[in-house]
């Protein structure tokens, strides 16, 4: 099967000056490098603490952002060379669903209106934009007595619900949803976590799934990127990283989840001490050879390489082979 997005090698460095008598400009390297697929109905998570790259990805599929070096494919075609109508269609092919709901709307736009924007700038005619909205706001459940309501009138998951509708009302075949869930109580992540899964499963959509959360993205993913100040460390399938994490900040990342069996609170866990480096100056050789306690001289020269160590299951790390799985207790990351 061909990926209906291609993120080939790319790169992002936001650049700013520091100085008042001699000025100098520093690259702050947000994503350095990074390469994958994304295959049609399948969801790919993104996870990695703050800082990592996340979000900047996010906006580089959607083509919001222009990469600093190489590019982003979707359909085979490279989003940053083609124009005009033809842009316009890869477009409307994509939607987005933004971290906090609340600041993705006009405070001073109706949620229709909200919901309806998307129409306008693509030429829709008003005859057709009231029965599109109708269809939208069912396929989320939101009702439609809240349509005239203004954003701070409607409850956080609401809110989720219309920017799920908004995101949806173009029939995209991909949707970036940036930490739709963090903003809103367990239950009602729960609710739009199922509801996210039925239309995907009702209209076969892709979904690049970004959170901080590891049970919603394990809950959520068939396939999941650990990302690391701007790199990616390890892709693999959810049973893989859950059960079998090469990479010691995957290990590190799940061991730092909390298991509420009492039997499993006080098993070995993998510390990664110290602050993550600069993104500005970062360390010559892997990114997390100063927090890492497998570390070498190698780590400390040489950047490793994102290679496939088993069918599907890909991981940037000299010592993956030597230091073997990470053996995580099963409650890691459930939901």
């Amino acid at each position: 099967m061909e990926p209906i997005i291609k993120v080939d090698n790319i790169k992002k460095y936001f650049s700013f000056t520091k100085g008042i008598i001699k000025k100098r400009t520093f690259h702050l390297r947000a994503v350095d490098g990074v390469s994958f697929d994304v295959y049609p109905g399948e969801t790919l998570g993104l996870v990695g603490e703050s800082g990592s790259g996340k979000t900047t990805i996010a906006r580089l599929i959607l083509g919001l952002t222009r990469p600093t070096k190489n590019t982003v494919y979707f359909g085979g075609k490279d989003i940053f060379k083609v124009k005009g109508r033809e842009l316009a269609n890869i477009r409307r092919r994509m939607g987005m669903v933004f971290q906090d709901p609340a600041a993705s709307f006009n405070p001073r736009s109706t949620i229709y209106d909200s919901i309806k924007r998307p129409l306008l700038i693509n030429g829709y005619k008003n005859s057709k934009i009231k029965k599109l909205v109708k269809d939208a706001t069912e396929k989320v459940a939101l009702g439609s007595e809240l349509l005239s309501r203004y954003p701070h009138q409607l409850s956080g998951g609401q809110q989720q619900r219309a920017s799920i509708a908004r995101a949806l009302i173009l029939n995209p075949e991909v949707i970036v949803l940036d930490e739709p869930t963090s903003a809103l109580d367990v239950s009602v992540q729960a609710q739009v976590l199922d509801l996210l899964l039925d239309l995907q499963a009702s209209f076969n959509l892709t979904y690049v799934f970004i959170s901080h959360n590891l049970s919603v993205v394990r809950y959520i993913s068939d396939r999941i990127g650990v990302m690391y100040l701007g790199k990616l460390m390890e892709v693999a399938t959810v049973d893989e990283i859950y059960s079998n994490p090469k990479h010691p900040y995957t290990a590190g990342l799940l061991s730092s989840a909390p298991v509420f069996s009492p039997r499993e609170r006080h098993r070995k866990k993998i510390i990664l001490a110290g602050d993550p480096p600069s993104l500005i100056n970062p360390p010559a050789g892997c990114r997390l050879e100063p927090r890492c306690p497998y570390s070498n001289d190698r780590c400390r020269q040489e950047l490793p390489k994102l290679q496939e160590i088993s069918p599907g299951h890909m991981v940037a790390c000299h010592r993956a082979e030597e230091i073997g799985g990470f053996k995580l207790p099963e409650a890691v990351g459930h939901i």
